[in-house]
């Protein structure tokens, strides 16, 4: 009988090759096959050896190239067959990744499971636009939420941005709209700092900024598209500040 190999949900950090963990790159480098999320930059599936059998799992906003039990599924059943399995996922594996329910699924079948951390997108997103999430003058609390769950409305996020507190929201560029209006409704006010961030610590990065009132404008305007994070906060507004110390400091 063939011994099962281990699934391995790895963490691809935000998208710049320099940023996955040396743990992360050395699996990636000896893989035989990798299943892998669109938010994986194709710089980092470039570090696969040249036989592996890449998957493509893909989803995007409506469109799911295979459902969620199916990954679940593929991962269980090419682990059976004797293989070390590669899941390759954006950020950190259990950061909005689904990696537990993968993991769950896996465990109930018996099959070896590794969790190899990645750098968050929130962190790796911030660190490239120099926004920090926490400041002493700004921000002690940092929450995560997602802005395209199934009843976005209905969820309570009361208390999770306004003086002190920093939100950062993950999939919120199609339902922006939605956002604004919910966090005004519960009495945030319309002129709190916003920033988004879009291809975070790739090349083509680009940071753009306003208030939350004109988040849903903000998008537009700047045409922006997936990946991308919104940053809610007053730590969104001290680039200048930031930017002016570090100058400074290097001079020192």
């Amino acid at each position: 009988m063939t011994q099962s190999g281990t699934i391995f949900l790895v963490g691809a950090g935000p998208g710049d090759p320099d940023l996955l963990t040396l743990r992360a790159a050395r699996l990636i480098e000896r893989a035989e096959i990798i299943v892998h999320d669109g938010l994986v930059d194709p710089a980092i599936l470039a570090l696969a050896r040249p036989d592996a059998e890449l998957i493509s799992v893909a989803k995007k906003r409506a469109r799911h190239t295979l459902p969620q039990n199916d990954i679940n599924a593929l991962l269980i059943r090419e682990a059976r067959k004797g293989r070390d399995v590669i899941r390759l996922k954006g950020g950190d594996p259990l950061v909005f990744g689904r990696g537990g329910e993968e993991a769950e699924d896996a465990r109930a079948a018996g099959i070896a499971v590794e969790i190899v951390p990645g750098i968050s997108a929130a962190n790796g997103a911030a660190a490239a636009a120099q926004i920090a999430l926490t400041h002493r003058d700004a921000s002690s609390i940092v929450s995560f939420v997602a802005g395209q769950c199934k009843g976005l409305s209905d969820q309570n996020w009361s208390g999770l941005a306004g003086k002190g507190r920093t939100l950062v929201i993950y999939m919120g560029v199609k339902t922006a709209p939605q956002i604004a209006e919910k966090l005004m409704g519960d009495g945030l006010a319309p002129d709190v700092p916003v920033a988004i961030i879009e291809n975070a610590a790739r090349p083509h990065m680009r940071v753009v900024r306003g208030l939350l009132a004109g988040l849903p404008q903000l998008v537009t305007d700047n045409a922006i598209k997936s990946p991308a994070l919104i940053v809610i906060g007053d730590v969104t507004a001290r680039e200048d500040h930031l930017i002016a110390q570090t100058a400074v400091e290097a001079a020192e």
